[in-house]
């Protein structure tokens, strides 16, 4: 099927980012007393918008975190994206091939607007993404498994959630995908296949999606 729109998740899918953010997330809350293996991270946050981590901190444990802690982890991110971030392979020869098809493409991320700009004009992907392409779980409030995010971008960008196709490599956002009625392609390369439940296809290498999206 060919799609109208492509919108793309961002961390692991784009930019190589969910390696450093995990091992960062796990030191910092393990730092703060709520012991945090890079699995766990994974397992319970990738994907995920910032208040999901609060949320679980706070079920789990019955006590908050620091007021500052977004603030305090997101310098860590940022300073470490400087210094190690990398494009997914793969990443860029698809979009070059979307934009030579004519074929609309956005990002739809759970992490901040900063973030995602950070990583992009860190890895180049700037030059693909201008300010109507990227969508944030800030403008909606709601992050992934809810599908706000991704009927949002679809709306900004003119397409019916029927039309569009999204790019995914956690559970929660293709939950989130499913959710809103979109097909969506599940990137298995830092997930096991099985925890992408309902993704309409998989892949494991990003130099397969061009010819899937055909």
């Amino acid at each position: 099927m060919r799609y109208d729109l492509v919108i793309f998740d961002n961390d692991g899918v784009l930019v190589d980012s969910e390696p450093i953010s995990n091992r960062l997330l796990a030191g910092y809350l393990t730092e703060l007393g709520h012991p945090t293996s890079y699995e766990e991270s994974l397992r319970d946050y990738m994907g995920a918008a910032m208040h999901r981590v609060h949320d679980l901190v706070e079920e789990r444990t019955g006590r908050r975190l620091p007021e500052d802690f977004d603030d305090v982890f997101h310098g860590r991110v940022f300073s470490a994206f400087e210094r190690e971030l990398e494009p997914v392979g793969g990443a860029v020869g698809v979009l070059e091939k979307l934009a030579a098809d004519g074929v609309a493409y956005c990002v739809a991320s759970s992490g901040s607007h900063e973030r995602i700009r950070v990583g992009h004009r860190t890895t180049g992907m700037d030059r693909w993404f201008d300010d109507g392409r990227i969508f944030s779980s800030q403008d909606v409030g709601r992050g992934k498994p809810a599908p706000d995010l991704f009927l949002y971008a679809a709306e900004q960008m003119g397409v019916a959630p029927s039309r569009c196709v999204v790019i995914e490599d956690s559970p929660l956002g293709v939950q989130a995908a499913v959710a809103a009625g979109m097909d969506v392609y599940g990137f298995t390369a830092m997930t096991p296949a099985e925890r992408l439940t309902g993704a309409t296809q998989l892949f494991s290498d990003m130099g397969e999606l061009a010819d899937l999206l055909v």
